[in-house]
């Protein structure tokens, strides 16, 4: 494949692109049926040949790659049954690789879009793209906030043209495991704040002594690549802890999506032993 990059030093981060990967590793490499199909990420990645032998490919990183693909699923069914009640704005904080405007393209149509990410691996994005033959649609906004400078999310949203006083879905997953608890409370505080009908969903981790026993040693693996990448994993909660700070914050209706349940819904008929490791990285939902 030929060299993505229109400038190395913008490209996304290293995670970024590991989920690219998985997501579409998933339907290269499992049984059908999928989950997801995401063969976009790998497009934009455009990895060189061998990116299936990497380490973080392996068939031991299998269900942290069912993990990703089943939190995937269940935020775009979200996203789809609240566009059916009118929900018209879809928020993606630390957007990444993300692809839904590029594949959903139908439910895309009737929303507004808005990835928030940093400004280099935005504008790697968008490049890509363009040079892919996907456009950028006026009904996504590619939103580059420079957390570092101390740019507020919120005011680039805004900026971007997003409508408080209108519901929207918020999504956030990979992401909160590297914020303090403050960081975490204020985005909390700031959806709680959005319009009635507003839904967040994000991802937690639990602590890594919930893990399941065989899992641990990966998750302690990924934990110190994160350290010595210098983005260590801070934060962590158990299920009630992160429904309590949900709730302190003024959301209301929370609840939390375990990967139990997910496993339940997305791979309850398979036969290959693929599913989400349990007490790992789980969900939280909850309403304005």
């Amino acid at each position: 494949m030929a060299d993505p990059a229109p400038d190395p030093a913008l490209a996304p981060e290293d995670t970024a692109v590991r989920v690219a990967l998985w997501r579409a590793l998933h339907a290269l490499a499992d049984a059908p049926p999928h989950v997801l199909d995401d063969q976009v990420g790998l497009a934009l990645v455009a990895p060189p040949e061998g990116w299936r032998d990497r380490p973080d490919m392996s068939p031991f990183t299998r269900p942290f790659r069912a993990s990703i693909v089943a939190r995937a699923r269940y935020i775009e069914d979200l996203v789809a049954a609240r566009a059916q009640h009118g929900v018209g704005q879809y928020v993606i904080l630390g957007a990444g690789l993300d692809t839904f405007a590029q594949r959903r393209p139908t439910l895309a149509a009737g929303l507004q879009i808005f990835e928030v990410d940093r400004p280099g691996p935005q504008a790697w994005k968008r490049q890509r793209l363009l040079d892919l033959g996907y456009g950028i649609p006026p009904s996504l906004h590619l939103v580059g906030v420079d957390f570092e400078a101390g740019d507020a999310w919120w005011d680039r949203l805004a900026a971007a043209g997003f409508d408080p006083q209108r519901p929207a879905v918020v999504a956030s997953t990979g992401v909160s495991m590297y914020l303090t608890e403050d960081a975490i409370a204020a985005t909390l505080r700031q959806v709680a704040a959005l319009a009635p009908g507003s839904t967040l969903a994000m991802s937690f981790m639990l602590p890594i002594e919930m893990a399941e026993p065989e899992l641990r040693p990966g998750i302690e693996r990924a934990a110190a690549g994160a350290k010595a990448n210098g983005t260590p994993f801070i934060s962590f909660f158990t299920p009630p802890a992160m429904l309590a700070l949900a709730r302190a914050c003024g959301l209301r209706h929370v609840e939390h999506v375990s990967a139990e349940a997910l496993a339940l819904r997305y791979f309850a008929d398979r036969t290959d032993g693929l599913r989400p490791p349990r007490n790992a990285e789980e969900l939280l939902i909850a309403t304005t």
